[in-house]
């Protein structure tokens, strides 16, 4: 990865929040970010409801294996602690600590997935989501979890550009 690969990414990243009207199109230039950024199989971006004590997938680059529909409780297990408390990016590099984590394991295996990395979005003091990559196992190594911080920018202004986008 170049940094002038980078470099167009963020630019065409930033002329598509500029023009785009539409969620998806918010999402879609997140998801060719992260692609050229660190790299993924599957991607979802998951909203939270804090009122309600409920996450839902606002995203999706695979709607037939994880559709946008439906909310779920949040889930205080130790991902909640390392995304919630500590505020770091939660990463599984095996299908048997995905397991642990996420029930829907079987569905991640069969899309060539088995690693992960969710990445927290937080935005005046709250956390408003993550954004999640999977990827065939031991992909997300510690270069790469690094090479995502410079999603953190752009996923924020993805979230304010999607909130304006649902408000008018």
């Amino acid at each position: 990865m170049t940094e002038t690969t980078i470099a167009g990414a963020l630019v065409a990243f930033d002329a598509a929040i500029a023009t785009t009207t539409e969620v998806e199109g918010v999402w879609a230039a997140l998801q060719a970010l992260a692609d050229v950024v660190v790299g993924a199989k599957l991607f979802t971006v998951m909203k939270l409801d804090w009122a309600n004590e409920r996450s839902g997938r606002t995203y999706t680059s695979h709607p037939d294996a994880y559709p946008v529909s439906g909310t779920k409780p949040i889930n205080r297990t130790h991902w909640f602690d390392k995304i919630y408390i500590e505020r770091q990016p939660f990463v599984a590099n095996t299908i048997k600590d995905i397991a642990d984590v996420f029930p829907d394991h079987e569905v991640i295996w069969s899309l060539g997935c088995g690693s992960v990395l969710n990445w927290p979005v937080f935005v005046a003091d709250k956390l408003v989501g993550t954004v999640n990559m999977l990827h065939e196992e031991h992909f997300y190594t510690p270069k790469r979890v690094a090479a995502a911080n410079q999603l953190s920018l752009a996923a924020k202004l993805a979230f304010l550009a999607v909130e304006h986008i649902e408000r008018r």
